[in-house]
């Protein structure tokens, strides 16, 4: 019995080192970052899309009309 004991304790052990070693592991936290990063991007954009749009709209338009000018 107590071979029995000695034998479940260390798989335990190796369990729990295991546990700690994924626990402690940071490898991915890039990627979880990135991804937050991106999630927040996209809600800003959804946010304020027609400002956004207006922005760009504008930026287009003043291009238009410099190369107009240009041409002209």
């Amino acid at each position: 019995m107590n071979y029995l004991m000695l034998g479940a304790n260390r798989i335990m052990n190796k369990v729990k080192e295991g546990i700690r070693k994924f626990w402690s592991d940071e490898s991915g936290m890039g990627t979880v970052e990135v991804i937050l990063i991106i999630v927040v991007l996209i809600g800003l954009v959804i946010v304020f899309k027609q400002q956004i749009a207006g922005i760009v709209e504008d930026v287009f338009k003043a291009i238009r009309e410099d190369t107009r000018v240009i041409t002209n």
